[in-house]
């Protein structure tokens, strides 16, 4: 591996596997010495022969994660936010904008960690008093002491 990273125990056991069936030992006997199954060493040993030796020893792209929320599901979702908090709550806070979200029928089904991603991407702190997504329009310069000038022009 370049640049000194350190390597994983999977791909110690890769090695050590690709070293057992090098000497001939049986996928199976291989993947004992090993500690693993002997699927992972035939599998270890056919990438093996089809790439190299990177190829044996690297990992398998994994496939991209489906968006929880489309773009109108998002905004809806910040809009939520940017309003007031149910009756009886102070504030928002990230789980109660999950639960909303499901309950005003925003999503399907929104997690905490959905909805802590959607109000991060926004900019947007629910345990704070008041939130407000401004547009990039209405951005200021500052002086060298600290005030500020006009609103930069597009």
């Amino acid at each position: 591996m370049a640049g000194g990273a350190q390597m994983t125990s999977q791909r110690w056991r890769r090695i050590r596997t690709l070293l057992l069936l090098a000497d001939g030992l049986s996928a199976r006997a291989a993947a004992e010495a090993v500690g693993t199954h002997p699927r992972e060493a035939r599998r270890v040993g056919h990438r093996y022969r089809a790439g190299g030796l990177e190829a044996a020893l690297g990992e398998d792209p994994r496939p991209p994660q489906p968006r929880l929320l489309d773009s109108t599901q998002h905004a809806a979702v910040i809009a939520m936010v940017c309003g007031p908090p149910p009756v009886g709550r102070a504030r928002w806070t990230v789980r109660l904008v999950a639960e909303q979200a499901v309950r005003r029928g925003i999503a399907d089904r929104m997690g905490r960690e959905t909805a802590r991603v959607t109000l991060a991407t926004s900019g947007l702190k629910p345990w704070r008093e008041k939130n407000v997504v401004r547009s990039r329009a209405d951005r200021r310069v500052h002086r060298e002491d600290g005030g500020r000038s006009s609103p930069l022009r597009p």
